[in-house]
């Protein structure tokens, strides 16, 4: 063999190891790829699910019910897409359900009483991510612009009944107490956190019964008279508690007083 030969015979050894070189390198990659978007799609499904089974019941409207689901089934799309795991099948066929429960307004969601800052701030954890996902689906196309726009408004408008809520809370501890003053100072707080969503006419009218409230405690402070325990829980803060869900205070605000 001459040299020429063995020279060819070196490149063509060099270029075969080349290209299978290159081509493991590709099947590697393509492999790890495909399993960070078999993991985006699976956290993005869990995340979903979580604020689903997490949120206060009484904050899950149908809009936003729809909008999750619809996250939960654009990532199992993905996943049918990518012949990723066999419990795929299993979440569609539950979304299904799911969609036709929420569609036909059967599905109910216990509410959940936010007394205390943990839970105050937990909820407003969730209500961050929940923001986050709607943004995320209109960046993806997946909602348009006023459907976003609407739905990230009455996020923030929730964020902001949270803080009411601990307040509302605090306020009748304070009445049953008879700490009438201290009962002011967070009824003020619950109207300013109320009134930061100055745009939403419930937002508004919960404003002008928190002002109602705190001129019944300021009359009450005046004569100086103890407030008796059991009518500690005035007429709004039994309002308050199905605030989102009570037919009532859709009237308000629909209407002048």
């Amino acid at each position: 063999m001459d040299t020429t030969m063995i020279v060819l015979l070196l490149a063509a050894i060099v270029t075969v190891s080349i290209v299978v070189i290159v081509f493991i390198q590709m099947r590697e990659r393509a492999r790890i790829e495909r399993a960070r978007k078999v993991t985006a799609f699976e956290d993005s499904y869990k995340r979903a699910a979580r604020l689903l089974a997490e949120l206060p019941g009484q904050f899950l409207t149908r809009d936003l019910k729809l909008l999750l689901i619809r996250s939960m089934e654009a990532s199992c799309k993905g996943l049918v897409a990518l012949k990723a795991g066999s419990s795929v099948a299993e979440w569609q066929t539950s979304l299904a359900d799911l969609r036709q429960k929420v569609e036909s307004d059967d599905d109910q969601r216990a509410p959940v009483r936010i007394d205390s800052p943990d839970k105050s701030n937990y909820v407003q954890e969730l209500l961050q991510n929940l923001f986050r996902l709607i943004e995320g689906l209109h960046k993806s196309g997946q909602i348009d612009g006023p459907t976003a726009k609407k739905n990230l408004r009455f996020v923030l408008f929730l964020v902001h009944k949270t803080h009411a809520d601990l307040h509302v809370f605090q306020a009748r501890d304070f009445v049953r107490q008879n700490q009438i003053r201290k009962a002011i100072h967070a009824y003020h707080l619950a109207s300013t956190e109320m009134g930061k969503s100055k745009n939403n006419p419930m937002a508004v009218k919960a404003v002008k019964s928190f002002r109602t409230r705190i001129k019944e405690l300021e009359a009450l402070e005046k004569d100086g008279a103890e407030r008796p325990a059991e009518e500690g829980t005035s007429k709004l803060d039994r309002e308050w508690d199905t605030f989102l869900h009570d037919d009532e205070w859709r009237k308000k605000a629909d209407y002048d007083d």
